[in-house]
C-alpha cells in the first residue's frame, strides 16, 4: 500500500539518489574550483541509477513483503559500495597542496543507507503484524 511509512522513507531515498544529486557536487576540485557532480563517472552515475531503480521497483511491490525487505537490503548493499568508492576518492587524493572541498553530494549515500534501514524495519513490523494475525485464525 502506498499510504504506509515504509513508502514514504523509499520515496526520500529515492529523492536522495535521483534527484539530489543533480543539485548538489560531489566534491570541488581544488586546483581549478569546478564542482564535480556524479555524471563525472560512469560508475557512479550506474550505482546512482541501479540504486534508484531498486528502490522504485520496492515501492511498487507492496504486496510481497518479502521481495521489498531483499530489494531494499540490495540496494543498501549498493550503497554502502557507493560510499566506499566515495571514501576511496577522498582518501586517495589527501596529499593535493591545496584542499579540495568536499560536497553534500558524498553524504547522500548514507541518508539513504539511513532511510532504507527504517524502511526495512517498518517492513519487518508489517510482516510480524500479519503473521500474529494468521495465528489467531
Amino acid at each position: 500500500m502506498i499510504q504506509r511509512i515504509q513508502t514514504l522513507y523509499l520515496i526520500i531515498s529515492i529523492a536522495m539518489t535521483a534527484i539530489l544529486p543533480f543539485f548538489f557536487p560531489l566534491w570541488k576540485e581544488a586546483e581549478n574550483e569546478v564542482a564535480v557532480y556524479f555524471t563525472s563517472s560512469v560508475s557512479y552515475m550506474v550505482l546512482f541509477g541501479s540504486i534508484s531503480l531498486l528502490t522504485l521497483i520496492s515501492i511498487f511491490s507492496y504486496k510481497k513483503r518479502q521481495t521489498q525487505f531483499v530489494l531494499n537490503r540490495l540496494s543498501i548493499i549498493l550503497n554502502f559500495i557507493l560510499l566506499g568508492f566515495f571514501v576511496y576518492r577522498t582518501l586517495s587524493l589527501s596529499g593535493e597542496t591545496e584542499v579540495s572541498e568536499k560536497g553534500i553530494g558524498i553524504v547522500l549515500p548514507a541518508i539513504s543507507i539511513v532511510l532504507l534501514v527504517l524502511a526495512n524495519r517498518a517492513i519487518k513490523k508489517d510482516e510480524d503484524l500479519v503473521k500474529s494475525v494468521d495465528r489467531l485464525r
